[in-house]
């Protein structure tokens, strides 16, 4: 895998988006074992050619190895001064001391468990060598740094375990942008991976963790680098895409050399529990013309609890999986006569419905004006906007009288036009335009995936053009707004800053004020955040909002994204208080569930398929309990549905204890029971849905308390 001090490389790989077909986790039975090694040996590698190309690597590496470390014993071993968090200072000595032997001399304790360091701000190898005085600070498997530093060395684990065992070309490997484990992309020619392969791959990933082999760094010109993966075809194109002046490092774990910007963990012996979870199709650089590739998904930690903790949360997972549920409740359905844009039906409508009124309630709260624009547009608005240099692969595209147009993947260029189609003035501003407007993009057939990778979708998408002086007020109102609308839904999430990336387009100076505003934004909300440092846009500094669910999955959802660059590119201008004066906009791209489709399916698995009454799209069934109470029964509906709430009665033949068991099951909230009793007195027997106990309520009463069930979002 290759990794450089590249911003470019770090997105191509984040934006990676592979064409797969799940498989299920892999069987532990002899059979399995057996069928693996039968397919191993029936597509025989190619011993010499594996033989040659790790031989040259490694030969290449330690020659290249030896030279650099000649150059430093040659160095100046000058004192330095290292700060850690606590503000206590350590000495040490340049080039030669390393964030490993500080970690020793802080304690046993964090040598054994440090995984990656940060210097001045830089993720730093643990064995690497300072440079001079600097900030440390050290890196566990508790830490975002420290995990995913462990996944992107378990997937050199994996990669050489692949390598060794099939011959393949390797290709990418990285942890995985979700967050929980790694891949690796390979070529393999015509065999195609399976569960069966499972055993012999984690075999031989075990097989180098047993041998604690550490992970060694070498920087190499580009020439070098083309030199020792000149069999590569794949690292070759990497190689030569890279910028010419960036520096390339080449890590080392046993057999394997491979390209990659690091950092690493000491060594593999710190992997204590690996497993290969599912196997998939995929093309070069997501491109469905280049060459057929596998990929192979594992996992792994620094214990085996903690590795049956995670296999168990996914069987859980997969209870829940919304796109069983989802038919389970007769909510929505895909047809193969429209690929990736699903059918909503009524009871699924309902509740996208309420999620859209529950957005547009908050709307009118906040100030917020809700507009409607095309969907379809000439490629001429593309074109200014800069999408069609950068996502005219991923727009659906057609002629119309010699004229090339697209259907739109998202808003914001639309709603640049509707603010430049007439005179603004700096009163007008902050000005908040919402959509919902319809998107469409052309995602592989392969990629969609449920109603979370789609290829038609709806999102609460906003944009706010405010000025300069504006921006921390706008940030925070859209920080209150999340926190608020994730509250309702019972998430947890995490606040990320991520700052200017090493290439970025406008002036230093108004990067570094917008950067000072989102700070400050993040200060006035009271949540706590970690900065993420180069990680933002080209056009601007964003904040990175991840929600957990119950299930303890993350998920990318709300979107807040500063954009320095659109309204240039538009030339977008509002009066200012001077009138003769025009100054241009800021824009704030800004979304709470993000696509509808997919926060719906987010919170069915979330909710386990039981929807609070709210949100519920069967929120009350009445049950007679015999001929004679179905009048009352159909009365009570009567005046439920009137009041404004999904209601239906169950007139069926079936004893009283059957209807109720076949209402829980339906995941009905409240089952209201009516027999000869309820009919005299007017009232009903309410049963809760995951209660046994029921009590016995006027329809007055009842009414009212779901008007206070609803304004709580219980």
């Amino acid at each position: 895998m290759l990794c450089t001090h590249s911003s470019t490389l770090r997105r191509y790989s984040s934006s990676f988006q592979p064409v797969f077909f799940l498989l299920s986790k892999p069987s532990s039975s002899r059979l399995r074992l057996f069928s693996a090694l039968t397919m191993a040996s029936s597509h025989p590698k190619d011993e010499a050619y594996l033989n040659k190309v790790i031989e040259k690597r490694i030969k290449i590496f330690q020659t290249l190895q030896s030279q650099q470390q000649s150059h430093l014993q040659f160095l100046l071993h000058d004192p330095i001064k290292i700060t850690l968090p606590d503000g206590s200072v350590k000495e040490g000595k340049k080039w030669v001391s390393s964030p490993m032997v500080i970690a020793q001399g802080i304690s046993k304790s964090l040598a054994a468990n440090a995984l990656i360091s940060s210097v001045n701000g830089v993720l730093w190898d643990m064995n690497r060598p300072l440079e001079g005085d600097c900030e440390l600070k050290i890196f566990t498997f508790d830490s975002d740094e420290g995990r995913d530093t462990f996944w992107h060395s378990s997937a050199h684990i994996l990669g050489q375990s692949l390598e060794s065992v099939y011959g393949c070309k390797l290709c990418i490997g990285p942890c995985t942008t979700r967050g929980e484990g790694f891949y690796y992309d390979a070529f393999y020619g015509d065999l195609g991976l399976n569960e069966d392969h499972f055993k012999q791959i984690e075999a031989g990933a075990l097989k180098a963790v047993a041998e604690k082999q550490p992970f060694e760094r070498i920087e190499v010109t580009k020439e070098q680098a083309i030199e020792m993966f000149s069999e590569n075809n794949f690292k070759v194109e990497i190689i030569n895409d890279l910028p010419a002046d960036k520096t390339i490092t080449v890590y080392r774990c046993g057999p394997l050399v491979d390209l990659c910007r690091g950092p690493h963990i000491p060594n593999t012996s710190f992997v204590k529990a690996f497993a290969c979870l599912k196997a998939s199709s995929a093309y070069w650089r997501g491109n469905k013309d280049r060459e057929s590739l596998q990929r192979v998904y594992g996992i792994s930690y620094p214990d085996q609890k903690r590795l049956k903790e995670y296999i168990h949360q996914l069987e859980e997972a997969k209870k829940y999986d919304h796109r069983l549920l989802g038919t389970k409740q007769e909510l929505f359905f895909c047809h193969p006569l429209s690929p990736g844009s699903w059918f909503f039906l009524p009871h699924g409508t309902r509740i996208y419905s309420k999620l859209m009124e529950f957005i547009r309630n908050e709307y009118w709260k906040r100030g917020y004006q809700e507009v409607k624009s095309p969907n379809m547009y000439n490629m001429n608005l593309w074109e200014t906007s800069g999408h069609a240099a950068n996502y005219k692969e991923n727009m659906f595209l057609f002629e119309i009288e010699k004229q090339e147009f697209g259907l739109k993947p998202m808003n914001c260029p639309g709603h640049c036009l509707m603010f430049q189609h007439r005179v603004r003035s700096y009163r007008e501003l902050p000005l908040r335009l919402a959509d919902f407007g319809v998107l469409h993009r052309n995602e592989a057939s392969g990629a969609l995936t449920g109603l979370t990778r789609v290829r038609r979708f709806q999102q609460d998408d906003a944009h706010i053009f405010c000025r300069e002086s504006q921006i921390r007020e706008e940030v925070k109102g859209v920080l209150e707004f999340i926190d608020y609308a994730y509250t309702v839904f019972g998430f947890t999430y995490e606040l990320k800053l991520s700052t200017r990336p090493e290439k970025y387009l406008g002036d230093l100076a108004t990067w570094e004020r917008a950067e000072a505003a989102l700070t400050e934004a993040l200060n006035l909300s009271g949540k706590p955040w970690q900065i993420n440092e180069g990680d933002g846009a080209f056009y601007g500094p964003k904040i990175d909002i991840s929600v957990s669910d119950a299930l303890n999955r993350k998920f990318q959802c709300a979107t807040l994204q500063l954009d320095l660059q659109l309204p240039e590119r538009f030339k977008l201008e509002y009066s200012a208080e001077d009138e003769a004066k025009r100054e241009t906009p800021v824009m704030i791209h800004r979304a709470i569930l993000g696509s509808v489709e997919r926060m719906f399916a987010i919170l069915l698995e979330h909710y386990k398929g039981k929807w609070p009454f709210w949100l519920s799209p069967r929120q009350a069934i009445v049950c007679p309990v015999s001929e004679k109470s179905q009048k009352y029964a159909i009365e009570v509906r009567d005046r439920i549905h009137e009041a404004g709430y999904y209601v239906d009665v169950d007139m069926t033949d079936r004893k009283i204890q059957k209807k109720v068991r076949e209402a829980q099951l339906a995941q009905y909230n409240y089952i209201l029971v009516v027999g000869e009793e309820e009919l005299n007195t007017k009232q009903v027997s309410v049963r809760v849905r995951d209660k046994a106990d029921h009590s016995t309520m006027s329809i007055e009463g009842l009414l009212q308390h779901f008007e206070t069930e609803t304004a709580a979002f219980h």
